[in-house]
């Protein structure tokens, strides 16, 4: 993720819509994880232990133990896996009630990744409510005053989206990128895409 320089006003039209239902936070602990390749092949999708349909194509669930290790996005192609297991199947049912419901919360335990400052980032992350957005020098000065771009970068080494919702971190000066990808193309998409999803009433203007 490369945000732009967090010093003009927001261009995106941030609405937000108020929830009656306070949604949990999350507390994390752990090692930053990679991007995924945007094209998996076959042999890659057997890393899942789920691999479910999203309305903007796939995504992959990879457990480790007890907890869930990482939520990939994923292009349409990529084949379906069907959970192998009970924390992927918990998992993916969590997400599935997600895209039908954007209140929907998650519980679900996370296994222990991320510095401690991307933990930090983290967990201000998931303070964001549904429906609204921050700025990455907005999400910088809540969490103790840290560069914009620092916190652009521990958002793209986010390994839980939706979970922890990273979609809702922009640009100060448009949509930003998404998941260490800039530019237009699958990612944000993805973004638009949730981001909509969160705020079906007043539609943003995404650009």
């Amino acid at each position: 993720m490369d945000p732009k320089r967090d010093d003009g006003a927001l261009a995106i039209a941030r609405t937000t819509r108020h929830h009656g239902v306070q949604r949990p936070r999350t507390a994390l602990h752990g090692i930053g994880v990679s991007a995924e390749a945007l094209t998996p092949n076959r042999r890659e999708t057997t890393m899942f232990n789920a691999v479910i349909d999203a309305p903007f194509g796939k995504v992959g669930i990879r457990t480790l133990g007890q907890a869930l290790r990482e939520i990939v996005y994923l292009p349409g192609q990529t084949a379906s896996v069907e959970p192998d297991c009970e924390l992927a199947a918990r998992a993916a049912a969590q997400i599935g009630r997600y895209f039908e419901n954007a209140d929907a919360a998650f519980d679900l335990p996370l296994a222990p990744l991320g510095t401690g400052f991307q933990r930090r980032v983290w967990d201000g992350i998931c303070a964001i409510e549904a429906g609204e957005v921050l700025t990455y020098g907005e999400l910088a000065q809540r969490i103790g005053g840290h560069s914009p771009r620092a916190v652009g970068q521990a958002c793209g080494d986010n390994p839980f989206p939706l979970v922890i919702p990273c979609h809702r971190v922009v640009s100060a000066s448009g949509l930003g990128g998404f998941a260490h990808h800039g530019g237009e193309g699958f990612f944000r998409d993805v973004k638009r895409w949730l981001l909509a999803h969160e705020c079906t009433s007043n539609r943003f203007e995404l650009r």
